[in-house]
């Protein structure tokens, strides 16, 4: 059992789990701004069956920004993949308009998984300007793991942590995600299928943490245990 589980009831639905997680992390105390603008790398999989996904993430990026103005701002990459081997990332935007209009020319196409390519994008662009976090949001996985978990390790090594949420429940995916996750120091955490709510609030959450860091966060799981702890354990596992 890894330890960020350690203080969970184990049989809790993953969607009272989240819940609790988001409604805790909603009240967090706000690390001081004045910084630099945080940089978030958001990859999504643009497969097939992630059509109703990428139609929600359009409709609800907007409140990343908003959520992270009083905390200097953030710049969003939007990375995805889908079809044979197509794999774009946009230019860096800071404002929810411009990525909504680069989002909305995106359709979803058949294809296998990317993952190894986002990671090894992340590490990319960090080299060349830090990446405070990148949260990938997907539903299956089709690669070689020790491919990914190297790149994941390599990542890690950046201080780059990835968030990897989970739609629907493939062990496959859940195990690459959850090691993912570990390596990079991130955390793994599982929503709902077709719950436009708990995505929305995953994205705002990750959001604060590029934008403000996880001082929050830290000080949120001393005060309040529950999924914040859970958090903030998966994430000092890489220590």
């Amino acid at each position: 059992m890894a330890r960020g589980d350690e203080k969970l009831p184990q049989n809790r639905p993953a969607s009272d789990a989240v819940a609790e997680f988001l409604k805790k992390v909603a009240v967090a105390p706000r690390p001081a701004s004045g910084g630099p603008r945080g940089r978030l790398v958001v990859a999504l999989d643009a497969t097939a069956s992630r059509g109703p996904t990428w139609d929600r993430a359009c409709r609800i990026q907007a409140e990343m920004f908003q959520v992270t103005a009083t905390l200097g701002g953030l710049e969003v990459q939007l990375a995805y993949y889908r079809g044979l081997g197509e794999f774009e990332a946009t230019p860096w935007v800071a404002d929810a308009a411009g990525l909504a209009r680069r989002m909305a020319g995106v359709q979803c196409l058949g294809g296998q998984t990317q993952i190894l390519r986002v990671l090894r994008h992340a590490h990319g662009e960090t080299s060349a300007h830090k990446v405070n976090a990148v949260v990938f949001v997907g539903d299956s996985m089709e690669e070689d793991i020790d491919a990914l978990s190297a790149a994941a390790g390599a990542l890690g090594l950046k201080g780059v942590p990835c968030f990897m949420f989970q739609e629907g429940d493939d062990p496959v995916a859940r195990r690459a995600f959850q090691q993912v996750a570990k390596l990079t120091g991130g955390a793994w955490c599982p929503f709902d299928t077709g719950s436009a709510d708990q995505l929305r609030e995953l994205l705002r959450a990750v959001a604060v943490f590029a934008a403000g860091g996880r001082a929050a966060l830290s000080d949120l799981s001393k005060r309040s245990g529950g999924m914040a702890l859970r958090l903030t354990h998966q994430m000092d596992q890489k220590k």
